[in-house]
């Protein structure tokens, strides 16, 4: 048995030293059309101030090169919420950077309306500066319009 749990702690070493863990692999990105079709099916809603979906125009919500864990992310929150989830901000310019940035797909903002706030804050744990964290270890931070998001991963889709 010993022997065996040897072998096993080895192989996971090995494979963290060699880059093939999970954790180390590139996240799956999504086209604009898959990710609104997928926020679409689970009654997840859009808007941009621009009324457009351009990642290159600042006045539009776009969902280019969104990674596949942040919309599953999105998609988790909406059904165990049971809110109404309007997503304002996606992957366009006019973000702050930065690895876990809106750019590079991990983040979201969500419309600000008293169901999705409740559910947070009752929910969620505190972490100080407005922020609240998931137990999957996502993150809330509650700006003054609207809620930022950023999935590390897709809260237990």
């Amino acid at each position: 048995m010993f022997a065996r749990a040897l072998s096993a702690l080895v192989l996971v070493a090995t494979a963290l030293v060699l880059g093939s863990s999970v954790a180390n692999a590139a996240p799956t990105k999504l086209t604009h059309s898959d990710a609104a079709a997928r926020f679409r099916a689970a009654g997840i809603t859009w808007s941009s101030s621009g009324n457009c979906s351009d990642w290159n125009n600042r006045t539009c919500t776009s969902f280019t090169n969104i990674n596949l864990t942040t919309v599953q992310g999105a998609i988790t929150f909406k059904r165990a919420s049971g809110c109404a989830v309007n997503v304002t901000g996606g992957t366009e310019v006019g973000h702050a950077s930065g690895t876990y940035s809106h750019r590079n797909g991990y983040k979201v903002d969500y419309s600000l309306s008293t169901c999705v706030t409740n559910y947070i804050t009752r929910t969620f744990t505190s972490i100080g500066g407005n922020k609240w964290k998931s137990g999957s270890g996502n993150i809330y931070f509650r700006e003054s319009n609207h809620w930022d998001v950023t999935y590390y991963n897709c809260g237990g889709c």
